[in-house]
This record gives C-alpha cells, structure tokens and sequence, in this order.
C-alpha cells in the first residue's frame, strides 16, 4: 500500500482538519491586532448593518399603511391623498436606504477583508520559502500553487459571510419574529420560527452532504492543475518524445473526475434549492392563509395581509442568504483549511534559540568528522574532514554517489548534519542565523534556473540594490556584457520561463554575474561546467578563475580537467575521503583519481577523432559535389 508524505500537498487540500478550529484562526485577521483604524471599520461596518436590518423590518409598516389607506373610503382618501403618499414615499426611502446601508457596510469593510487577503497569503509565501530542501523536493508546485489561491479567496470569503450574513440574519428572523407577535399575535411567530428552523435543518444536512462532493472536486482540480503545469514546465520533454497525447490523456483522467464531482455539486445544488424553496413557500402560504382568514373574521385588514407578505419576502432573502451563506462558509474553511494545514508544516531547518550572525572576517572553511544520511540506514557522507583555507580553492571529485553535491546542502543548512560540524572562521553554522550564513556563500549551480524576467533582473538578483552600473561591471566580468548589449532591448531583454531563451552557456554567466555582484567571501561551484561544450567551458572556466581569485572556493567537479589547478583535490568514494592532494601528486599515486584523469581523457580523444573523421567525410563529400571547383592546394601557408 503506498503512503502519502505527511507534507504531500495531496494532504493538504484533504479538509480533514478542524474546521472551527480554521474559523478560530481567522478571527484575529478580523480584529487585527494594533490596527485601530481596522478595528474602527469593522465597527462601522457593523452599525451600518444593523440600521440596515432595522430599516428592513420598519419598511413593510408604511407598505401596510399605505394600503390600509388607500382602501378606506373613496372620499376620505380623496381627503387625505397625502396620508397614503407620505407612506408610499416612506416605504421607497426604505428601499433605498437598505441597498444604500449594505453596499456602505461592503466599501467600509473592503480594506478590512483584503487586508485579511494579502496578510495570509504573504504569511504563506514566507513559510513556504522557510521549509526544507526536502518538503520542496517532494512537492508538486501546480497542486500547491492551487492550494494557495483557492485559500486565498476563501479567506474573504469566510470572513465576509460569515460577519454579514450570518450574523445579520439571525438578527432580522430575531426582529421580524417580534415584529409579528407584537402586530399579530405568537402564533404567527411560532409558525415563521418553525419554518425557519425546518429550512435551517434542511439546509445544513444538505451542505453537509455536498462537502464531500466539494473536497473530491478540490482534489480533482488539484491533480488536473499539478499535472497541466509539471506538463507545460516540460514543455520540451514532450516534444522530444512526442507524448503530446500521452499528457492530454493523462490530464484528461483528472478532468473527468472533476467533470463527474462537477456534475455531482451542481445536481445537489438543485436538490437544495428546490428543498429550500418548497419549505418556505409552504411557511409563507400557511401565516397568508392565517392572515386571509382573519380579514375574513374582520380581525385584519388589506394591510395587514400586504404587510405579512413584505415580511416574508424580505424574510426570504435572508433566509436565502443564509443557505448559500452557510454553503460559501463550509467550502470557504475547505479551501482554507488547505491553506492552515500547509501553515502546519514545521520548517525542519530553523535558526537555534540565540543564533548569531556569521562574522566571515577571512572566509576559511572547515568540515570537521561530518557525517550525513538522507535515509539513517544509507549514510552518504561518512566522517568527513578537511580545511579550505582562506582565499584557497578546494576541488570535491568521485563518482556519481560519492555525495558531492550533498556537501554544498550540507555548507547551506538545507539539511543539518547527522554528525561532527562545519564552521566559518571556526563559527559552527548551527550556531548562526541562516541569512547571514547564506549571504556570506556564493554558489554557481550546474542547472542554472533564471527568473521568467529581464536580465538585468536576474544579475540584479544577486544584490536587488545594486546600481545598473555595477550590474553592468558584474556582467563585464562573467564576460557577457558585450552578448547583453547584442539584444535588441539589451539587459531588458527577457529570458524566458526558466531562462529558456537562453543558451546554456549563457545562462550560466548570468549566474556568475549574480554571483560576482552578491561578493561573497565563499564560493561553491556545484559541477557549472559539466553541461557545456569543450568550447563553452574555457569561457566559462575563464570567467570563474576571475570570480575566485581571492575568495576561498569550494569546487565540485565533474570533468577534472576543470580542477588541475585547484590548491588540493579531495577524491570522495562511498561518502569518504579515498585520496587527496594536488593534481600532479594524485596522478602519481595512481589510484582513483588517475583513473578518473585517464578514462576522462580517452573519451575526449575519442570524442575529438570522431569529430574529426566526420569532418573529413563531409569534406570530402563536398570535394565530390558537381560543378564544385576544388581550391588549388599549398596556396596559403600560414
């Protein structure tokens, strides 16, 4: 049986949380601590809707009394034509003065609810950027990215309904009931509270119902959602492989699961309106044929009848309101809850009580018997010591799985270290404050991943205060200046999704430029040249002995020819140190590493006579094309 992880987002649209226990979460975000001027719109925003409800219940008043005068006699109310006319322009201002209320209650409380919004939404962002390396591994960033926009609508719509529906409801059944003993007697109010307690139950075993047909449809939209952008985040994968139909089916498979809970919400949806509508039309049609039969006894008039029958359409809004209210609030805490239970995830890398920050006076480097495990029964690095002194480059060779690149996660506290310890200038990185410890390191990773922005954006990126002029100077260095300024908008040409538009050889200096303008103390080199064409790598390389000289370097290296000239190689195997020295004295041992040097170089050869013989044959091909004239030989000796 296969287990989701406990931060798999899968589980975070699940809603199996507690939903109050969400609505309790949200209520500080409506009374925000030290914002007075908030609190004071939540304040009026609430006064204006209580003046709405009254005015809501007094209005059907001057509609009975209007009528009650216009059907009095003929001459008395030709008399008194201003009696039902002052009513009638009572009961119009009514009107008005209740659409009037409501939308001032919405506007004052607009900054209120979206302040809630965006304090939520940064709130997540910056949680998502304080977990682990390992949460972020195992993420699916399309089911993610919809967690957070659906909580984020949630947000306002839970705190909107339920401070203006919910509440003003039950205070305008609460007026409308005592307006109907007073005029009419208990008996009235006894059958307009139980039909609004039969629709009440009615309505809440309903929603209950359709929850579970709403989570399912989340679920589906998140698969749908994840699949579509890993899919388009692939892009040319896709087409390498012409899968094309392959990734339509796949993501057809979760639009038909949301098509059928869909179909499913839509089809309860009527059953609960359809509910709804029968039991109040059976509540209304009762007190009106109460209300008939008293006229009839002479115990009520005209007005009367037309009034009962304003009060229970107006009941009905709410009353209307209130179901779909209590709907939006139960799918509301669901999007919510996904959002809270992503809040939950505990960032497994934090700074200890009493971290200081990083003082990289000199920069030396130190792992001291460090030792590391993904997993405690495969340990990847195993007792691991050695020094980069001060403005030394030390080069990390071995094969794939000898943990290389762990060492750079290690140095950036992505993971901690299972044993031993690392330090800066003798400082325990445990001991210090991540930000400090990251801005002090420098790193140029093998897979450069720029911003879907400009490029003067992507090299500010290393330092965002950074002038244009020293953006440019940090450009000039990586040595692609002169590239920049070939673009038609120069450094405001934009990349492309994940630098895209972009070759790899320039991306990569755009990454060196990044990194020349953080200036850090510390560099980490994470294999940058290994992706690149011989060619490519000699700019490349050229450009990063400019970045190091004079920092301390940490070099992870692939190809060793990119390493020869490093103050010592270390040669990892099995997550220990099998060899170390410089580039002539591993040689000369003849171990791991002159084995590596050797078969790395024959593949070269091998790769460079074969170019070469292909050469020769597309020569030699183009030798025999007819009609082509052959160049005299020996006509230019250099």
């Amino acid at each position: 049986m296969s287990r989701k992880s406990p931060t798999s987002p899968a589980n975070f649209a699940s809603g199996d949380g507690n939903q109050w226990q969400t609505l309790k979460s949200l209520l500080p975000y409506l009374w925000p601590e030290g914002r007075m001027d908030l609190k004071v719109r939540v304040v009026l925003a609430m006064i204006a809707l209580v003046v709405s409800k009254v005015i809501t219940v007094l209005t059907p008043y001057s509609f009975k009394y209007a009528t009650d005068a216009l059907t009095a006699s003929g001459s008395a109310a030709a008399i008194a034509f201003s009696v039902p006319f002052f009513f009638v322009l009572a009961y119009g201002v009514g009107r008005i003065s209740m659409v009037a209320l409501a939308q001032i209650r919405d506007a004052i409380f607009a900054k209120v609810g979206q302040r809630a919004v965006r304090e939520l939404s940064i709130r997540t962002f910056r949680h998502l950027h304080a977990l682990s390396l390992k949460f972020h591994l195992e993420r699916r960033t399309g089911g993610l990215s919809r967690i957070i926009s659906r909580g984020t609508a949630g947000v306002d719509t839970v705190l909107r309904f339920s401070l203006f529906n919910t509440f003003p409801t039950a205070l305008e059944i609460a007026l409308v009931a005592g307006a109907l003993t007073w005029s009419f007697g208990w008996i009235y109010a006894a059958v307009i509270l139980g039909t609004v307690v039969l629709y009440l139950w009615f309505t809440y075993a309903a929603t209950e119902w359709r929850i579970s047909i709403r989570r399912d449809m989340n679920e589906a939209d998140t698969d749908a959602n994840t699949k579509a952008i890993d899919s388009l985040l692939n892009f040319e994968t896709v087409k390498y492989f012409g899968n094309e139909e392959h990734e339509a089916a796949r993501f057809d498979v979760s639009m038909l699961q949301y098509e059928k809970a869909a179909v499913k919400t839509w089809v309860s949806l009527a059953v609960l309106n359809a509910g709804q509508t029968v039991i109040f039309a059976a509540g209304l049609t009762i007190v009106m044929a109460m209300s008939a039969y008293a006229i009839t006894k002479g115990q009520a008039t005209i007005g009367d009848f037309v009034m009962i029958n304003a009060l229970m359409v107006q009941l009905y809004m709410p009353l209307n309101f209130i179901g779909s209210s209590y709907r939006e609030i139960k799918q509301g805490l669901i999007d919510v809850e996904g959002m809270f239970s992503l809040l939950s995830v505990n960032a497994e890398i934090t700074d200890k009580p009493g971290a200081v920050p990083l003082k990289a006076s000199k920069g030396e480097l130190a792992f001291e018997n460090v030792s590391f495990a993904y997993d405690h029964e495969r340990p990847i690095i195993r007792g691991l010591t050695f020094t980069v002194p001060a403005g030394h480059t030390v080069a990390i060779v071995g094969p794939s799985g000898a943990g290389k690149s762990t060492i750079s996660r290690l140095l950036y506290r992505f993971y901690e270290v299972t044993a031993g310890r690392i330090t800066i200038d003798g400082q325990d990185i445990a001991g210090i404050t991540q930000k400090s410890l990251r801005a002090a390191i420098g790193m140029v990773p093998q897979d450069t991943v720029l911003f879907n922005d400009t490029i003067r954006y992507n090299i500010r990126y290393g330092r965002p205060d950074a002038s244009d002029a020293e953006v440019e100077a940090a450009a000039k260095m990586a040595q692609i200046h002169k590239f920049v300024l070939s673009l038609p908008k120069g450094y405001d040409s934009m990349v492309g999704e994940r630098g895209l538009k972009l070759s790899g050889g320039e991306k990569q200096r755009v990454s060196i430029a990044r990194t020349i303008l953080k200036g850090p103390p510390i560099l980490v080199l994470d294999e940058a040249t290994s992706a690149l064409d011989s060619f490519t790598e000699q700019e490349i390389q050229a450009a990063l002995r400019k970045v190091s000289k004079g920092r301390t370097t940490l070099v992870i290296a692939h190809r060793l020819s990119t390493v020869v000239d490093a103050d010592e190689i270390i040669v990892l195997d099995g997550g220990k140190i099998a060899e170390r020295g410089t580039h002539d004295k591993l040689l000369r041992k003849k171990g791991i590493y002159a084995a590596m040097w050797n078969r790395q170089r024959e593949a070269d050869q091998a790769r460079r006579l074969l170019t070469q013989a292909e050469t020769e044959k597309l020569n030699e091909s183009e030798d025999r094309t007819p009609g082509r004239l052959k160049p005299p030989e020996n006509i230019y000796t250099p």
